[in-house]
């Protein structure tokens, strides 16, 4: 078994293969998780009120036309 190299060609593929698939991995679960963190109370903290309020504001008329739409 040991003596065939289409044995150490398959496993030498397979290390490595392993090798980048683990890399790719970790890489996209550092990506996933630098997405995840500024997401929090790191932007809503750097939004002005003035801001908030005026979305809050197009939020309402929103609500508003779908109510009145909804009513017909």
């Amino acid at each position: 078994m040991f003596q065939n190299s289409d044995f150490w060609i398959g496993l030498g593929v397979g290390v490595i293969a392993g090798i980048f698939g683990y890399k790719l991995m970790s890489e996209r679960e550092q990506q996933l998780m630098a997405l995840q963190q500024p997401a929090g109370g790191a932007v809503a903290a750097n939004v002005p009120l003035a801001e908030l309020q005026r979305q809050k504001e197009e939020l309402e008329d929103m609500i508003a036309a779908q109510e009145a739409a909804q009513a017909q």
